[in-house]
């Protein structure tokens, strides 16, 4: 076979100048079938296939391709019967002339940048099979034209911003085997039809906004075996039925995230799930009590949790094997009673956690490795335990317990994760957990343990999480510099512990979050602080430390807090960039710089003035900068808020100087028009700053206010992705939704701006006191989207710091962000609008209990209403408003 030249390869998508080169080495630059003779083409060649001399398929997948193209140009290759580009940051749309694509069977775009409306020529597109054009930004409606795909199997137009209603031409795909609309803005009711796509096998329209009853037609008939409808706004067919059917042939059903109504108890309703492998109605209004779930013969996952149930577990469910199921969920679903067995020999996942569940802890058989039983009103011992079979995952957490852990062997040896934080334990740390070889994560935080801390576990080299603060321990830390850890996270605060700061935490290179906060700890920090390279926050407050601080610290360092200790001397630059809750009180000697005339004690709020040295370079050398007073929401917090005051300074210091902003700014839409040079003549002010950065106020020529967000080094994705993502969000225009407006991207890493709309008069905590009647507005919304894995991470730990956090992410080793984790979220600031108290602050007469343990205990002793703002008083009297807000609390 011959070879082609490469110089002979005209562009097969019009690229512009900055072209990238394909694996292969060649360019694909500048081509045209006619002026090549395609016989001697191999059938894979440069992204190429080739038959019979045509151009058959062009496959350039997985490239990572950053282009602008024209997809009109494949309309000339009348044999092209695969066009394959996903997995790319190619920008571009539909071309109009799709229609004479006449021989292509599988076109495949997805999770690139392709955006605007679907053209009424897609129809057109008679021979398609496979048709993927998920993961993009198309807006709009889906064309009536759809129903022109007379071959279509395969049609996937997940996560976009397409809108409107569904058209009921979809349901005339005849041939459609698999049709994904998931994560879209479509609303009203499901169209009908969809029952009679005999071949259809899988429908999925998660995440939208469909409403309206859910189709007894289509339950009763349909031929999908996977139906996923979750995260919608659908109701039951009727207040008193969930569904009055589900067709046989219905093996996974997943209603979760609705509002459905009604009851399961009866024996119609338990006949509806006989042929369902899968089951998910969680988080809807379902109500009555529990049924056994006797008929549903294949069933193998159940989830129900989040519901409003009543009554007990039916006993069928945890103790007999005439069920298949390996998968349970009933967690929060206002369960109460107690359980005395749990013994099924299949059951392997079981989550009953969040209800009230009362007793001591049940007797444990056959199969089941993750059990959740947390936040619930269990009592007793754990010497049940001893006889439980081979647990891996368990979470005892926020019970009732009492007495000592025991000494557990051989059951427990398979044991990962271990969580019995939040009970009533005393006693000492058995010795046996040492000799757990797989345990990754262990919490046994807020509880009564005391004597010797063990510090033998800091050996343990499989240990990721270790959480014991809130306890009585004792003595000091001490062991042996260590070769090899994998200790992520070390929470040892709140106990009696003495001694140094141990020199041998430098050997925990991979350690990120370090607390050791209220001990008795002496002596000064040791310059192996340093070699902590992994460390994001460190906390080693309210202890005795003196002495200065250490002049290096871990480049990554996000969060750090002294306060309440007695240490002097000069605060290093590399630590100016946290605010004065970081440092005060305590430390009254602290000196944060030297300027001609000799040393210059400063107070709390003149620490967050000099930030020279931070990764953002925003003062330069010798400038002095007079510090926005903050509101720190916590003595352990390292966010700080301000309101509209302090000094203001032009933005040319945000890269130096005007000519020196080289970067490329990008707007969303075109109401701002900006250069780099204009937004780096305007006047800033600080406003505040997080883990992702530091924000300013914006003053522009014409008047208009910008608030620009400064991105620390190493939090925002790389550019082909942060580009596709904030492209994404020209479509999110909502009055409570502060709006994004576009972005800077400079040349190099610590140069990426976010702009977005300014909002006066500032934030939520500084209005939780009997503030003024407000219009709350959401910032930073979605930001995570452009975020990195680690800027996610630190988000979540900033959640934490502030009580904001989700339980669930407090024991992954990579949390992710997710739909009931910002509904936790939610709640949390429920509660501060209708406590008037910040979710981080330590509850005053209530020692070391924060503002959720603190009303879940009220709640517990019947005196909730105990917790409301006195500023709400006089809504008690209102009975809708008073239930409302007992609904909240």
């Amino acid at each position: 076979m011959g070879q082609l030249p490469s110089q002979d390869i005209l562009t097969l998508l019009e690229f512009k100048k900055d072209i990238k080169h394909d694996p292969t080495g060649y360019v694909l630059d500048s081509w045209n079938e006619e002026s090549i003779d395609f016989n001697g083409c191999p059938s894979w060649w440069n992204g190429i296939v080739c038959n019979g001399g045509n151009v058959a398929g062009v496959i350039l997948e997985n490239l990572g391709l950053s282009v602008d193209a024209d997809l009109s140009v494949f309309s000339n290759l009348i044999k092209l019967v695969k066009l394959l580009l996903s997995n790319s940051s190619i920008a571009s749309v539909i071309p109009d002339n799709v229609g004479d694509f006449k021989s292509l069977k599988f076109l495949d775009v997805s999770n690139n940048l392709f955006s605007s409306a679907l053209p009424l020529a897609i129809g057109k597109l008679e021979s398609v099979r496979n048709l993927s054009l998920a993961e993009n930004n198309f807006s709009g409606s889906i064309p009536v034209t759809i129903s022109g795909l007379a071959s279509i199997q395969s049609l996937d137009l997940s996560r976009n911003s397409l809108s409107g209603t569904l058209p009921t031409s979809l349901t005339e795909l005849n041939e459609l085997l698999y049709l994904n609309l998931s994560f879209n803005q479509f609303t009203k009711s499901i169209p009908k039809g969809f029952e009679l796509i005999y071949s259809l096998q899988v429908l999925d329209l998660r995440g939208n906004m469909l409403d309206g009853s859910l189709s007894g037609e289509f339950s009763l008939l349909s031929n999908a075996s996977h139906v996923d409808f979750s995260m919608n706004m659908l109701q039951s067919s009727s207040p008193q039925k969930l569904l009055p059917g589900i067709s046989e042939r219905v093996k996974f059903l997943n209603l979760s995230h609705n509002q459905l109504t009604g009851s399961l108890v009866g024996e119609a309703e338990l006949q509806l799930f006989g042929n369902l492998k899968v089951l998910d109605l969680s988080y809807n209004q379902l109500s009555g009590e529990l049924p056994g779930f006797n008929f549903a013969y294949d069933l193998q996952v159940l989830k129900l949790s989040n519901n409003i149930f009543m009554g007990f577990i039916p006993n069928v469910l945890l103790k007999g094997d005439s069920l298949l199921l390996t998968e349970l969920d009933l967690s929060g679903s206002n369960i109460t009673g107690p359980i005395s067995m749990i013994m099924s020999t299949n059951l392997q996942i079981l989550n009953l956690s969040s209800n009230g569940i009362t007793g001591e802890l049940p007797l444990l058989t056959g199969s089941c490795v993750v059990l959740h039983l947390l936040n619930n009103k269990l009592e007793g011992n754990l010497t049940r335990m001893s006889k439980w079979g081979n647990i891996e995952y368990l979470d005892l957490s926020q019970n009732r317990l009492t007495g000592s852990i025991p000494e557990l062997t051989p059951q427990f040896l398979r044991l990962n994760h271990f969580n019995l934080s939040h009970n009533s334990l005393t006693s000492s740390l058995p010795k046996v957990i040492l000799q757990y070889p797989n345990l990754r994560v262990l919490d046994l935080g807020f509880n009564q343990l005391d004597g010797p801390f063990l510090n033998d576990l800091l050996n343990l080299d499989t240990l990721e999480e270790l959480h014991l603060g809130s306890n009585l321990f004792t003595g000091a830390i001490k062991f042996s510099p260590l070769s090899e850890s994998n200790l992520h996270v070390l929470d040892l605060s709140h106990n009696r512990l003495n001694g140094y700061f141990p020199n041998q935490f430098g050997s925990l290179s991979g350690l990120q979050v370090l607390n050791l906060a209220g001990n008795n700890i002496t002596g000064s920090l040791p310059t192996s602080l340093a070699d902590m390279k992994s460390l994001s926050s460190l906390d080693i407050s309210h202890n005795n430390l003196t002495g200065s601080l250490p002049n290096k610290v871990p480049n990554g360092l996000k969060g750090f807090n002294v306060s309440y200790n007695d240490l002097s001397g000069v605060v290093p630059e590399t630590l100016r960039k946290f605010p004065s809750s970081s440092f005060y009180p305590g430390n009254s000697n602290f000196v944060v710089r030297t300027e001609s005339g000799g040393p210059t004690v400063v107070s709390a709020v003149d620490v967050v003035s000099s930030r020279k040295g931070s990764s953002s370079e925003i003062i330069n050398p010798g400038e002095k900068m007079v510090a926005v007073p903050g509101y720190p929401p916590s003595k352990t917090s390292h966010l700080s808020w301000s309101p509209e005051s302090g000094d203001s300074f032009t933005a040319e210091h945000l890269a130096r100087s005007p000519d020196q902003l080289v970067g490329e700014l990008h707007f969303l839409d075109d109401t701002i028009t900006l250069t780099p040079e204009e937004l780096s003549r305007a006047p800033a002010e600080v406003l505040g700053s997080s883990s992702h950065g530091t924000s300013y106020r914006a003053t522009l020529d014409n008047g208009l206010f910008l608030t620009v967000k400064w991105l620390r080094e190493g939090v925002a994705k790389q550019r082909k992705e942060f580009a596709k993502e904030a492209k994404k969000f020209m479509n999110i225009r909502h009055p409570n939704v502060v709006g994004l407006r576009g972005y800077y991207w400079g040349p190099t890493q610590h140069e990426k701006l976010i702009l977005s709309d300014y909002i006066s008069p500032g934030s939520l905590a500084s209005f939780l006191y009997d503030g003024p009647d407000l219009n709350a507005r959401v910032s930073d919304y979605c930001l995570h989207r452009l975020m990195t894995q680690a800027g996610t991470m630190e988000q979540i730990l900033d959640a934490g710091l502030l009580e904001y956090r989700a339980p669930e992410l407090a024991d992954t080793k990579k949390p992710l962000l997710s739909f009931k984790s910002d509904v936790y979220t939610f709640g949390v600031i429920l509660l501060e609008l209708l406590t008037g108290k910040c979710a981080g602050d330590v509850i005053p007469g209530e020692e070391g209990i924060g503002l959720i343990e603190w009303v879940r205990l009220k709640v517990a002793e019947g005196s909730g209403s105990d917790c409301f703002d006195s500023a709400l008083a006089q809504e008690m009297g209102n009975l809708g408003a008073e239930k409302g807000m007992k609904e909240g609390i």
